[in-house]
Order: C-alpha cells, then sequence, then structure tokens
C-alpha cells in the first residue's frame, strides 16, 4: 500500500451496483465523494437497467471479481472509510466480508439495500441472514431506512403510521435495533409519517449506549431516489480523512449530522433534469 502524504486526499471506497439513470448507486457515490473533496474509488457488485422511475433489469457481477476490485484499490491506496450500497446475493456479502475482515482498518458504513421504495425486496432470505451474521458485525455504522430495520429485527415497529408518533417509541426502536446488531445504527425516518424526519443514530449497550436525533422537514415534490446512497456516501466521506484513533462517538455522530445536513440541503435544492427535480450533490 502507498503511504498516504499530509497533503493526499482523504480516499473512499464504495461497494455497490450501478445505476444506469445516474441518481444512485456508484454514480451518486462517486458524486458525493467529490463534493466532499475525497477521492473516490469503487468496486462494483451489480450493473442495473434502470431510471428513477424503476428497474428492468439487473446483472450481478461474479462475487470473486468483487473482491477482486477491492483488493486492487486496497494495494495501492490507503483507503479511510467505505460503504456498501447493492449487495445482490449472498455470495457477494460473502465476497465482500471477506475484504473487510482481511482489512480492518477501514471503517465501514453499512447501507443495507433490501427494500425498494414500492415494499418490493431486493435481496432474498438467505442474503439478509449472510448480511445479519457476516457482513453487519464488521461494520462501524448500519443505515437502514424502517422498512428494512424491520427486516433486521424480524419484527414490525407498532407505532408506524401513526403522524402523532412519540419520539420515545421512536428512541426505543433504534436502541433495540441497535442492540440486536451490536453496532451503531442510524435508524432513518424518512419512510415515515408527519411534517418532520427524525433520524436517530443509536448505539448499542455494547458501546455505551446513547442517542442522538436529528430533525429536518419533510420535502414534497422532490425526486428522493438515491438519498440513501448519497446519505451512506456523505458518512463514509465525512470519516475518511478522520484518524483511525478518532474518538467513536464524537466523531461518528459528528459524520452522520453533517451528512444529513448535506442531504437534506440537496433535496431542498434539487436540479431540474428533464422536467423532474432530483437531489443536488451540494459543494461543501
Amino acid at each position: 500500500m502507498r503511504e498516504a502524504k499530509k497533503n493526499d486526499l482523504p480516499v473512499a471506497l464504495t461497494i455497490a451496483g450501478s445505476d444506469s439513470g445516474g441518481g444512485a448507486g456508484i454514480q451518486a457515490d462517486l458524486l458525493t465523494f467529490a463534493a466532499h473533496g475525497v477521492f473516490g474509488t469503487t468496486a462494483i457488485t451489480a450493473l442495473t437497467a434502470q431510471n428513477p422511475a424503476g428497474v428492468s433489469a439487473v446483472h450481478p457481477v461474479p462475487a470473486a471479481f468483487v473482491r477482486e476490485q477491492a483488493e486492487q484499490v486496497a494495494r495501492f491506496f490507503k483507503i479511510g472509510a467505505a460503504k456498501t450500497g447493492m449487495l445482490a446475493n449472498a455470495e457477494i456479502i460473502c465476497a465482500v466480508a471477506d475484504f473487510f475482515e482481511a482489512h480492518r482498518e477501514i471503517r465501514l458504513v453499512l447501507d443495507p439495500v433490501m427494500i425498494a421504495t414500492s415494499g418490493a425486496k431486493l435481496i432474498d432470505d438467505e442474503a439478509v441472514s449472510v448480511l445479519r451474521e457476516r457482513l453487519i458485525p464488521l461494520a462501524s455504522l448500519v443505515t437502514p431506512n424502517l422498512d428494512e430495520a424491520e427486516v433486521l429485527l424480524g419484527e414490525k415497529f407498532p407505532w408506524r403510521g401513526n403522524t402523532g408518533t412519540d419520539l420515545r417509541n421512536v428512541s426505543e426502536s433504534a436502541e433495540k435495533l441497535a442492540d440486536a446488531l451490536g453496532v451503531p445504527a442510524l435508524l432513518k425516518g424518512g419512510h415515515g409519517n408527519g411534517e418532520e424526519i427524525y433520524d436517530t443514530l443509536a448505539f448499542p449497550k455494547s458501546h455505551g449506549g446513547t442517542n442522538v436525533f436529528m430533525k429536518h422537514p419533510r420535502i414534497e415534490k422532490t425526486n428522493t431516489h438515491g438519498s440513501g446512497c448519497t446519505l451512506s456516501a456523505a458518512i463514509a466521506a465525512n470519516l475518511a480523512g478522520v484518524s483511525s484513533s478518532f474518538a467513536v462517538k464524537e466523531n461518528l455522530a459528528d459524520a452522520v449530522s453533517r451528512a444529513v445536513d448535506y442531504v437534506s440541503s440537496g433535496i431542498s435544492k434539487p436540479l431540474s433534469v428533464a422536467g423532474d427535480r432530483f437531489i443536488a450533490h451540494l459543494l461543501v
């Protein structure tokens, strides 16, 4: 591995699928890394034929080739942080877990891409099980939306659908999720109801507990396709330049808060493309 110099850009790695429409996946991750002044590297897990309206085809990359892409990046660059997105099957998840087991120095932000906005499952039960058992324990942070959190917990949140939800319910659910996974979890509230969204960063009891709430208004009429990819990439970008000796809670909470602000700003000031309004990838 080449040693990083003081004036080198921080390096982040994204292990995710390619979005031919450019709004999510590898494409969104690289835009986000660049906007944060971070050099982006990639390991592509799948090719997709899609646009913001939907996906028509998915072509997974062989698992061994996914790992080889990541290994070649690690052989040359000092990777400060990484994120995962779409991991199409159990074999790819195992290959990615093998990579991070061999590179424990890389801080991993895991976006468990399992449930589409339509509610359709994107990976099968075997892949979910492997994700839980092999990859999540290696993560510095997991960033599920409400639907994905319910799958990971194996139970429904009884408070969902209640626009007057007591924040204690959200807090308890986030704590339960973090404890079940054994790693910090960011429970994203965008799939809930109400005029305000609460994203909740929870640390498991094994990490000393505590929750951090981030509140922001729900913004309508902007296409939020790729917002989850962008958020996890922004967190990884904010971690990429932080020393490996960083204080875990303080720096992770700061990285998450900055990333939430970045995505919220992008949604509130969208780009207009072909008559639609998309998240803007802002310079920070």
